[in-house]
């Protein structure tokens, strides 16, 4: 498939959910069936390199992208939730925020000791979530063999709080 510029299949919404806030909005990208077959074909391609034993996503968008590279590289999908959304005994983590703490939480039997890791969302802002799944998985057990976004904003500076891991990026933005 030749290359497609993902900037212009994803939309921007000014002043979304706030004034101020340049939202980039990632369901263009699915309601096109070439947008979204690239998409997840280059995220594959760079981790298929990796020896990954399991794809990781954060709710929610992580699952819409998470699920079919899973489904692709022949690997299962474990689903990373915020507290009370999975039914099964879970590991958490606390994290901050830019105004309190939050939690994930991963089934304790989601995540095997030894297994690589690929953890795949939509957006790195500023890294909270990433470094806090990556933490999640460092707890139980895992080793992050990568981590994945289709956007990264780089003026929020997020990769630097994950600079220990091997990160890709689609498309970057300046916020």
């Amino acid at each position: 498939m030749s290359k497609i510029d993902l900037k212009k299949e994803i939309r921007v919404i000014k002043d979304f959910p706030k004034k101020g806030v340049s939202f980039k909005d990632v369901t263009t990208i699915l309601k096109s069936p070439k947008a979204l077959k690239y998409t997840i074909d280059e995220m594959s391609d760079y981790i298929e390199d990796k020896k990954v034993d399991i794809i990781v996503g954060p709710e929610a968008r992580g699952f819409l992208f998470g699920v079919p590279i899973a489904t692709k590289l022949n690997l299962g999908f474990v689903p990373v939730r915020k507290p009370g959304k999975l039914p099964f005994q879970t590991h958490n983590v606390d994290y901050d925020l830019e105004y309190g703490t939050d939690k994930l939480e991963v089934h304790v039997d989601g995540i095997q000791k030894g297994q690589r890791i690929a953890v795949v969302d939509d957006l790195l802002a500023t890294g909270g979530t990433a470094l806090a799944t990556s933490r999640l998985m460092e707890k139980v057990g895992g080793e992050v063999a990568c981590l994945n976004f289709i956007i990264e904003l780089t003026e929020l500076e997020g990769r630097k709080k994950l600079n220990k891991y091997d990160i890709q990026s689609l498309v970057t933005y300046e916020i």
